[in-house]
């Protein structure tokens, strides 16, 4: 599936993904940078971390930040389900891993993730994005150019419309 990243080298194209998603009975590949499921990390954490390399967790939707919390810095990335369009879950907790625990990695949204969803994902924290389709790169942009004020803070730091309106009139 096309991985989309909106901050660094590439921002908003698709880029190639160097991580390899590892199944709790998988053995893991003899190097670079893995993910597993947090029952692995539960099971393998010493181990892991004693193999040196880029490690990240797969959460699913009803699997709370956290669980993870004490070992954010051992995690290079986060990715968060979206089991379906409906559930909603995994946008609190992008939120709860940028604004309280101030996890700095990247944080991906797997799953069901749809592009009416992109720039909401993006606002609560998420940097990059597994996207079905040929034109993810282009879906991609045309979303997160839909609207230029919010009303509501978010995880992106853009100002809402009510602390835009105080400056706007001071500058008239």
């Amino acid at each position: 599936m096309p991985l989309i990243r909106s901050a660094g080298n590439g921002a908003g194209q698709v880029v190639d993904d160097p991580w390899t998603l590892v199944g709790d009975d998988e053995p893991l590949p003899e190097n670079g940078p893995v993910i597993v499921t947090l029952a692995r990390w539960q099971q393998d954490r010493e181990s892991l971390i004693a193999s040196g390399r880029p490690l990240g967790v797969r959460l699913a939707s009803d699997q709370l930040a956290g669980t993870i919390a004490g070992d954010l810095p051992h995690l290079s990335l986060i990715a968060l389900e979206f089991p379906s369009f409906r559930d909603g879950r995994a946008y609190s907790t992008a939120r709860q891993l940028r604004d309280r625990y101030g996890f700095r990695g990247e944080l991906r949204a797997v799953g069901n993730v749809l592009r009416d969803q992109l720039l909401f994902m993006h606002r609560c924290g998420f940097d990059a994005f597994e996207v079905p389709g040929a034109d993810a790169a282009a879906a991609f942009a045309r979303a997160l150019g839909e609207f230029s004020v919010f009303y509501q803070p978010a995880s992106d730091q853009r100002l809402p419309a009510t602390r835009l309106r105080p400056l706007r009139s001071a500058a008239e």
